[in-house]
Formats: structure tokens, C-alpha cells, sequence
């Protein structure tokens, strides 16, 4: 209650929009919720007439289906990546060939039609990409991976050729 109202740009407030509505259209649904329950908060303290800047916005994410439904809930993948837990996945390749795996999830890449799980892979020992599509089971190990996720994203990075976000 003692917080000063939030100053955005309009360009700020725009960004803030158009982000929360391509987060709402891409992503699992409590993400989507998320986004839609953030964007409605941020509205609420904006100072004095500047909240019809949100709804008069000339930018709107337009609708978009996935490519491909995902089989499992991406939110408890999601805290295992915050928690860097490692879990265990039945995923079915490009052929219907279904593997086991345990791996550490430390990214989760929302794509237009796919979203992609960056993991370091116990039956490879590299680094792999899961379509989360494709991913047919999941469990919690009850295990934290040996390595903080800041270091592996780091590393992954590197082998990916992929600058550090700024």
C-alpha cells in the first residue's frame, strides 16, 4: 500500500502486453494464467489514467496452435528446473521408439508450434533436446543433479554456440 505507482513507457507498457499475451497463447496453462493474473496486477498499479493504455494497445498476440499437444503437465517440469531436480522421462522418438531416461532439466524453450526441454541426458552423458510432445512420462527422482543449473546452462551454452542473454 505504500508503493509509489508503477512509471512505464508506453513502449515499456506495450512490451509488457504483447510479452504476457504471447506467454498466455504459448505456454502451459498455469504459465498462461500466470501471465494473463501478472499483467492484470500491473494494470491495477499503474498511476491514474494511464490503465487505458493497456486495453487501447494497437498490438495484440494473435492466436497460434501448437504443432503437436503435449502428453504430460509442463509445470512440475518447470519446478524441477527451478529446484534443479533431477527426473525421469519415457519419450518417444521421431520413430513411435519409446527410451528411459533420467535427466537434469535446465531449460524449457517455448517455440511457435513446439516447445523443446534442454537437459543433460545420464544415458548419453551430452546435453539433449526433448520435444515435449513426445514426452510420454515423467517422474521425480527425489535427487538434486550435482551441478548448479547456472553452470550448466553456461556450458550448454558454449556447446550450442549461443551468446549469454544480456
Amino acid at each position: 500500500f505504500t508503493l509509489p505507482p508503477l512509471m512505464f513507457s508506453r513502449d515499456e507498457i506495450e512490451a509488457l502486453i504483447l510479452g504476457s499475451g504471447m506467454v498466455a497463447r504459448a505456454a502451459d496453462p498455469a504459465l498462461a494464467k500466470a501471465a494473463r493474473n501478472a499483467l492484470a496486477k500491473i494494470t491495477a498499479v499503474l498511476p491514474v489514467g494511464r490503465g487505458d493504455e493497456v486495453d487501447a494497445t494497437g498490438l495484440l498476440a494473435g492466436p497460434i496452435k501448437p504443432a503437436f499437444a503435449d502428453r504430460v503437465d509442463l509445470a512440475p517440469i518447470r519446478s524441477a528446473i527451478r529446484t534443479e531436480q533431477k527426473i525421469w522421462i519415457a519419450y518417444d522418438d521421431e520413430a513411435g521408439a519409446r527410451t528411459e531416461r533420467q535427466i537434469w532439466p535446465i531449460l524449457l524453450t517455448f517455440c511457435a508450434r513446439v516447445r523443446l526441454l534442454a537437459a543433460w541426458c545420464e544415458l548419453r552423458q551430452s546435453y539433449r533436446h526433448f520435444r515435449t510432445d513426445r514426452i510420454a512420462g515423467f517422474a521425480e527422482v527425489g535427487q538434486r543433479y550435482p551441478k548448479r543449473r547456472r553452470a550448466l546452462i553456461k556450458e550448454w551454452r558454449e556447446i550450442e554456440g549461443l551468446p549469454e542473454p544480456r
